[in-house]
């Protein structure tokens, strides 16, 4: 018997053919290399300070400023250095038989020089030992910036991995309602229709839980970068914030607002306490700018020694010098150097002024981010269990045939994006945390 053509169910088996091409390497792709090692967030902290590169160069810099401390202060203490000379003539000098000036003649002679008054040398010096605190607190700052990345890292590590378990979660759910239409299919009383579409949704989920494991992998091997791992680095907890109560003791931002003295001292922050080292270091430069005009005073002594020795000189000699160095007119050098120390000091004040400004509102701008997030936490959690029970009480009514695929399948969506509404809030909750210990100079300890 001649077999009929029906152009409606090729149609659908063309099109469940595709589906089911398209689904397969999905699944049978490799998924990415598994991380070489878990570590904690406060291990991954710590390692990240000690071994991250930034940390390496700015302690560079503590070391380049004892340098400079250590120039400075020799500048203001006894120098000594030697000289040897030898002379040849093209004839010596006689007199009467004796050598007056020999044809060939070396001098030997050493000068001890020993600033007794030099006010612009120790001028110098205290500023560089300025300069070697503002280093100080530098490396300390750029090690805070290096743990406020790792900690982000990190965080984005566990973000990732619940957008991935929420994926996860709603391909299986999926894949239990593809089986369950395709169980109805097979005793006839379901649809190949809904076969397609409960396998679209499995399809798609799958592409879903690819695309987020993909996004764990890259915020894992960023995590190693920053740890300096060879590979990526999992978490291995879950991170937890104490968050200070508003009426904690005073942290760098909270002087800053009720007018604290610009010491460093009077900081918790690193950085505010950087910029307020450099304001105090700039102002410093400015008062010892009336130094320049100081004189000074050198005691020098300089023995010497000539071999052979001159009729009129003696072998052996020394003398002792008092030399004062007065300035009296430069053509306006100085005073255009205390113009451009006066140009640093404004600088130097208002970005002091302007990081605390912006410190106080960070801490308030965090707290309100906090309970903010604590709140839309609370609303999405309850939001995902109510999202999970419609998925529940769908998938009973399809399977009595009181419900159509078409709702199964989204209220499968909307458990999934409950889920992923939740990882995120537990993420931004996590995040404005640590934004509100970093604003209060208490992240890291």
């Amino acid at each position: 018997m001649a077999q009929v053509f029906r152009p409606r169910e090729a149609l659908v088996a063309a099109v469940a053919c595709c589906v089911a091409l398209a689904a397969a390497p999905a699944r049978g792709q490799p998924a990415p290399p598994a991380p070489v090692e878990r570590i904690t967030f406060a291990d991954a902290v710590a390692r990240a300070i000690q071994k991250n590169p930034t940390s390496a160069i700015a302690a560079a810099g503590i070391l380049r400023a004892e340098g400079l401390l250590r120039q400075a202060r020799a500048a203001t203490l006894l120098q000594v250095t030697g000289n040897v000379t030898t002379t040849t003539l093209n004839r010596g000098v006689e007199f009467q038989g004796a050598t007056v000036t020999p044809q060939n003649q070396l001098a030997a002679s050493l000068t001890a020089d020993m600033p007794v008054v030099n006010a612009a040398a120790w001028a110098r010096r205290a500023q560089a030992e300025d300069q070697q605190h503002v280093a100080e607190l530098n490396l300390a700052d750029v090690r805070r910036q290096v743990a406020t990345s790792t900690a982000d890292a990190y965080l984005a590590v566990f973000a990732a991995r619940r957008v991935l378990e929420a994926n996860a979660r709603a391909r299986d759910t999926a894949k239990a309602h593809f089986d369950l239409a395709t169980e109805l299919e097979q005793r006839g009383t379901g649809s190949h229709l809904n076969t397609l579409r409960a396998q679209q949704q499995w399809t798609s989920d799958e592409a879903l839980v690819e695309t987020a494991r993909l996004a764990l992998y890259r915020a894992q091997e960023a995590l190693g970068v920053l740890i300096v791992a060879d590979g990526p680095v999992d978490a291995a907890d879950e991170p937890t914030f104490e968050v200070p109560a508003p009426g904690d003791a005073p942290t760098g931002a909270a002087s800053a607002a009720t007018g604290a003295p610009n010491a460093a001292s009077a900081f918790s922050r690193t950085d505010l306490r950087l910029f307020a080292a450099e304001q105090e270091a700039a102002a410093r430069v400015v008062r010892d700018s009336t130094k320049d005009y100081f004189p000074s005073l050198d005691a020098i002594f300089q023995p010497q020694t000539t071999y052979p020795a001159q009729f009129f000189v003696p072998a052996n000699s020394w003398r002792f010098l008092l030399q004062a160095n007065v300035p009296i007119f430069d053509s306006g050098q100085r005073a255009s150097l205390k113009v451009q120390r006066q140009a640093a000091l404004q600088e130097a004040t208002a970005t002091l002024a302007g990081a605390t400004t912006a410190a106080a509102s960070q801490v308030r701008a965090a707290r309100e981010a906090v309970a903010s997030s604590e709140r839309a936490l609370s609303s999405g959690r309850a939001a995902a269990e109510q999202a999970q029970q419609v998925v529940s009480i769908t998938n009973v009514s399809f399977r009595a045939g009181a419900a159509t695929s078409i709702e199964v399948i989204d209220a499968e969506r909307s458990a999934r994006d409950a889920d992923t509404a939740v990882a995120v809030a537990e993420d931004n909750l996590r995040r404005a945390q640590l934004d509100l210990l970093i604003a209060l100079g208490q992240f890291p300890r």
